[in-house]
């Protein structure tokens, strides 16, 4: 699914928050992408960027994934209409956001640790919704504005 035409409001509303912030690059990769691992058509990763070209050795500060990955399957999102919004937060922020075991990682519209990555200092949440859109939002600022800080020291 290519999220840059999504029906999908709270998605929609995920995208156009994020391309407003100054320097952001959303990169969606669509099906057939030379450029991209085919497993990751169809996910959209978010960069602070604001030369506009994808950075090297930099992983993305959030991320929109649509189907399960061989190693991260505990969020079931596989079936059609499921998705997964991951947002790094850092170690000492996720332990002030989320309740380890407080949910199954497959629950929807929780902010949950990431069901791989969490000890990272990632959160997640499977279709966001009315309980946690707010709080995505939020977070994908202040993860793009740390993001933008990481850029600016390497400068």
């Amino acid at each position: 699914m290519d999220h840059s035409q999504s029906t999908d409001p709270t998605t929609r509303r995920i995208l156009e928050t994020v391309r407003a912030l100054d320097g952001a690059l959303v990169v969606a990769p669509t099906t057939g992408d030379p450029d991209v691992p085919e497993l990751a058509w169809g996910d959209t990763f978010f960069y602070y960027a604001p030369d506009g070209r994808m950075p090297r050795n930099v992983q993305p500060y959030a991320t929109i994934v649509t189907k399960d990955y061989p190693d991260d399957t505990a969020s079931d999102l596989d079936p059609a209409g499921r998705l997964r919004v991951n947002i790094h937060v850092g170690r000492t922020a996720l332990h002030e956001l989320t309740e380890p075991g407080a949910a199954p990682p497959d629950t929807a519209d929780v902010l949950l640790p990431h069901p791989v990555y969490g000890s990272a200092g990632w959160v997640a949440v499977v279709n966001p919704g009315p309980s946690t859109t707010d709080t995505v939002l939020r977070l994908l600022r202040e993860a793009h504005e740390a993001a933008r800080a990481r850029y600016e020291r390497r400068a």
